[in-house]
Parts: structure tokens; C-alpha cells; sequence
């Protein structure tokens, strides 16, 4: 990674601030909406009708394409650090994800459609996993200085908020809760409402995406795409060489990608497993998300002071242990409202970690050299991101359970929390 001489951008103010942030909530609905809550769960029970058996597929749908993301997230990433226009190349990929999210609308519920709905969430996906590597570098153009903790601590408290109030809006407006019909009269044949949450997250992303670019001032760039790739794919190129002399960078980079994954996990098969291995029925399902998401959002809030006052490394592992902690007896009860208790603590930490992480990795990264820094937090992110829902799949097929494949979850975080702990993080400016 090489830092160069770079022109700061224009003075971003507040609303740049806002719209930055609001990208979260734009993307979050995607994680909450079709991945969590809702259409996962109308997959594993009205495409493949079997709970198990389509956790399974939805592993690999989610996991097929971490290969491809944990390749090109590092090459753009440094392709955009010296050709600019990191909101085009942000722009392009809410192009490539909301198409295939739309089109979630076809998949009826019918075995015939089970290759064609994997294939689509895996677009998604990785178009959702490329565009994080542009959204984030931003960071570093919008937040000011002393207050790159609380930034990203506020756009990922929104982001949670964000996937609350679509996932509200598609309970309400489409599918229908507690007795009451859906406010927009879809036909009760064929699951239209499930399948109406794919243009619903479409439409929500392209909306609340749009203050970002519109608002957000970035570095001038200006550098000509093909010499932007070749000065990328070579200064990519010396930072992989070098990386077995900055121990300190790598584990931050192993050790945050296994903890991560956890995350990855948790969001993939967290409503999978509640339906589940718990029997919760739809409404406890969806006070289970609502809760989730508003202690997440509250966690990521309040801990966003903690990062810019004691440091995101304490921050991170804090919250890892409060994971942990909390992890253990979640994956061992079986009465619904002690899970749903526990999982609402569980928030709590789970929206600090992931907002210092992405702060650490701003710390560490040198002046323009941010888009690489974040491909390669992106691509260490999923490098292994293939492995561990098929290590979800691979647990529940085994032991036919799904809280063995839950119990890798809270491994994952223990450990990537036990290497995160050996890294010095770089003094706050």
C-alpha cells in the first residue's frame, strides 16, 4: 500500500455527513429485507420447502460468490485510488445489484426455481460486497478530523434503522401482519408478497443511495481509466509483496476477515435458524428483527464516542467478547422468548464491531491509498467468505441441526477477537 501526495476533497459539511450515512440505511435493506428476515426465509420454506435442506442452498448461494468478490474488491479498490470517480464505480454496483434484486419478483414458490433464485441473490451479493469497498473509502473524504469513529459509528446505527423501517414497510404494505392485509392488494396466490420485497429493497436502494452521490465530494481524480489500471494493478501488486513485513496490517486483516465472517453468517442465517431450529412463527420473527435491529442501531450509535475516545481496537474487542458472552447460552436454549431476550443484549455489540472495524481499517490506511486499503479488508472478508456458510451447511448436514451450524458462528468470533487483540492501532488523529 503507498501513499501519495493527494488533493483533499472540497469541504464536505453535514449533509455530505448525512448522505454518506444514509448509504447505510439505502444497502442495509438488502441484509435485513431479503436476507435475513423475509425472502431468505420464503426460500429455505416456499422455493425448497424444507428448513434445513434450503439453509443449506442458501449457504451456498451466499458463499459461490465470495471467490469473485475477494478478487476484485482489492483491484478496484486501487483502480479507484488513482482514477477517482469512487461514487461511479459505487454507482455501478447499485446498478448491478438491484437488477437482480428486482427480478427476485419472478421466483415463484416451486422447486423449478431454486437455481435461478441462488443465482440471483448471489449477484446481489456480490455487487452489495463491491460497492462497501467504494462506500468506504469515502469515509475518509466525508468524516472530519478526530471524528472518523463517530461517522462511521452513525451510518452503521442507520444503516440498522434503515433495514427496520423497510423490513415495517414490506410487513405492513406487502405481506400482510397480525390478521391484517397488506395495505397494497397483491394476490394471495404464488407468495406476492415475499416476492414483492425484491423490487421494494430495489426501489429503497436506488432512492436512498442518491444523496451520496449527489451530496458527497470526493478528491479530484481525473487520472485516464487505462493508466488508472495499470498504476493500480501495480501498486496492488508491490502492497501484496509486501505484506509479509507488516505483520501488524495482516492480522489485523486475518483476524477482523474471521470475525467478520461471523457476522456474514449471523445476518444469512439468523431469521433461517430462529423459523427453524425454534419454530418462531412469523410474529416472533419479526419482533425478533425489529428488536435486533434497533439494539444493533443503538449499540453502533453510542459506541461511535467510544471509538473516537478510547480507540477502535478496545472498541472492537469489547463488543467481541460481549458477542461471545451472550452467543453461547443464544445457540443453547430453546425457549423462543429467552432467545429473543438474549438476542436483543447480543445487538447491542454487534453494531460497535462492525463499525470500528471499518474505522481501524481508515486508521490504517495511508493518504490515497484507501479504495486498496478497503479491497483488501474486502478481500480478506471474503476469501474465506465461501467457507463459512458452506462450514454452516456443512455443520447442520452433518449433526441435522442447525444450532450445530450456529455454534460456528460464535467460534468464528472468539477467534478472529483472540488475533485482533495482538494489533497496535496507529494513534488517533
Amino acid at each position: 500500500m503507498t501513499a501519495e501526495a493527494v488533493s483533499a476533497p472540497r469541504s464536505n459539511g453535514r449533509a455530505a455527513i448525512f448522505g454518506w450515512c444514509l448509504y447505510d440505511w439505502a444497502m442495509s435493506a438488502f441484509n435485513t429485507v431479503i436476507g435475513t428476515f423475509v425472502f431468505s426465509v420464503y426460500f429455505t420454506k416456499g422455493i425448497v420447502g424444507d428448513a434445513d435442506h434450503g439453509a443449506a442452498l442458501w449457504g451456498v448461494a451466499i458463499g459461490a460468490g465470495g471467490i469473485l468478490v475477494a478478487l476484485l474488491s482489492p483491484v478496484l479498490g486501487a483502480v479507484a485510488d488513482h482514477g477517482g470517480r469512487r461514487k461511479a464505480w459505487l454507482a455501478a454496483c447499485v446498478a448491478a445489484a438491484v437488477v437482480p434484486t428486482a427480478l427476485l419478483w419472478f421466483a415463484a414458490p416451486d422447486p423449478s426455481w431454486i437455481v435461478a433464485a441462488m443465482l440471483l441473490v448471489g449477484l446481489a451479493s456480490i455487487a452489495f460486497e463491491l460497492s462497501t469497498v467504494f462506500y468506504n473509502a469515502l469515509l475518509i473524504d466525508v468524516a472530519p478530523p478526530g471524528m472518523l469513529g463517530r461517522v462511521s459509528g452513525w451510518g452503521w446505527g442507520l444503516g440498522y434503522f434503515g433495514g427496520l423501517v423497510c423490513l415495517v414497510i414490506a410487513l405492513f404494505g406487502l405481506i400482510g401482519f397480525g390478521g391484517a392485509a397488506p395495505l397494497l392488494p397483491l394476490p394471495a396466490v404464488d407468495s406476492a408478497g415475499p416476492r414483492a420485497t425484491g423490487p421494494l429493497v430495489a426501489l429503497w436502494w436506488v432512492v436512498f443511495a442518491l444523496p451520496l452521490l449527489l451530496l458527497v465530494r470526493e478528491r479530484p481524480g481525473g487520472t485516464p481509466i487505462g493508466a488508472a489500471i495499470r498504476r493500480g494493478l501495480a501498486d496492488l501488486w508491490r502492497t501484496l509483496k509486501s505484506l509479509p513485513g507488516q505483520g501488524n496490517l495482516v492480522r489485523f486483516l486475518v483476524g477482523s476477515a474471521i470475525y467478520r465472517e461471523g457476522f456474514n453468517m449471523l445476518f444469512a442465517f439468523g431469521g433461517i435458524y430462529a423459523a427453524g431450529a425454534l419454530g418462531l412463527d412469523f410474529g416472533q420473527l419479526v419482533l425478533f428483527a425489529i428488536g435486533l435491529n434497533v439494539t444493533s442501531g443503538i449499540g453502533a450509535i453510542l459506541f461511535a464516542w467510544v471509538d473516537d475516545t478510547i480507540g477502535s481496537k478496545p472498541t472492537i474487542l469489547v463488543s467481541i467478547v460481549g458477542l461471545v458472552a451472550l452467543g453461547v447460552p443464544i445457540i443453547l436454549v430453546a425457549d423462543p422468548h429467552w432467545f429473543i431476550g438474549l438476542a436483543l443484549v447480543l445487538g447491542l455489540f454487534l453494531g460497535p464491531a462492525q463499525a470500528a472495524s471499518r474505522t481501524l481499517m481508515g486508521r490504517m490506511a495511508p493518504p490515497g491509498g484507501e479504495g486498496e486499503a478497503y479491497g483488501l479488508y474486502g478481500l480478506t472478508g471474503r476469501a474465506t467468505g465461501f467457507l463459512g456458510p458452506w462450514l454452516f451447511a456443512g455443520a447442520t448436514a452433518a449433526f441435522a441441526s442447525q444450532r450445530a451450524g450456529m455454534a460456528t458462528v460464535i467460534t468464528l468470533f472468539a477467534l478472529g477477537g483472540l488475533i485482533v487483540a495482538t494489533v497496535r492501532e496507529p494513534a488517533r488523529g
